[in-house]
């Protein structure tokens, strides 16, 4: 109940607000159309021409304004060397279709950093590396001594892997 009685007050001010501000405005439009001053003619490149920083540009931003006038407004607005400032992005201004080529030694740095980064890279170049005989009985006896201990691990007791349950299987039946 008390909720019903909040929104009836509630709605019943907003009424009365509603009254108060249509009958201010019926008194209001009428001083207000008697006050107005006669419609200003749009500005013309003449006026564009007078303006200084100083100047107030809201005429020339207004609606029916020509586009041709607007856009001279805001040139001679924009050329005014307060606005005229150049920011901290102005690294996007290059030109990115003229090609400088990498100087050697970066490119060189460049090549050795992908060298140390790519491990896929190192494994085919020292796959494709012809070894000298030295290096080849170094790895003969390597290799020797990796089958050595792989024939060892392999006589080794080793327990059957256990049986793995399938999900389907019965968990009583193994009981």
């Amino acid at each position: 109940m008390e909720a019903e009685s909040f929104f009836a007050r509630w709605s019943q001010r907003n009424a009365e607000a509603a009254a108060n501000r249509h009958a201010t405005e019926g008194t209001g439009d009428a001083a207000a159309v008697q006050a107005q001053e006669p419609a200003r003619p749009p500005p013309s490149l003449d006026e564009v021409a007078r303006l200084t920083p100083d100047s107030d540009f809201t005429p020339f931003v207004a609606r029916g304004v020509d586009e041709q006038i607007r856009r001279s407004a805001m040139k001679k607005l924009f050329a005014d060397p307060r606005f005229n400032v150049m920011d901290g992005l102005d690294v996007y201004i290059e030109d990115y279709h003229a090609f400088t080529p990498i100087p050697a030694a970066i490119l060189a740095t460049l090549n050795h950093a992908q060298a140390l980064l790519d491990p896929l890279a190192q494994r085919e170049n020292h796959l494709a590396e012809p070894q000298d005989s030295t290096a080849q009985g170094e790895d003969h006896d390597n290799a020797m001594v990796a089958d050595d201990l792989l024939t060892r691990d392999a006589t080794l007791d080793v327990p059957p892997p256990a049986k793995e349950q399938n999900s389907h299987d019965d968990p009583l039946q193994d009981m």
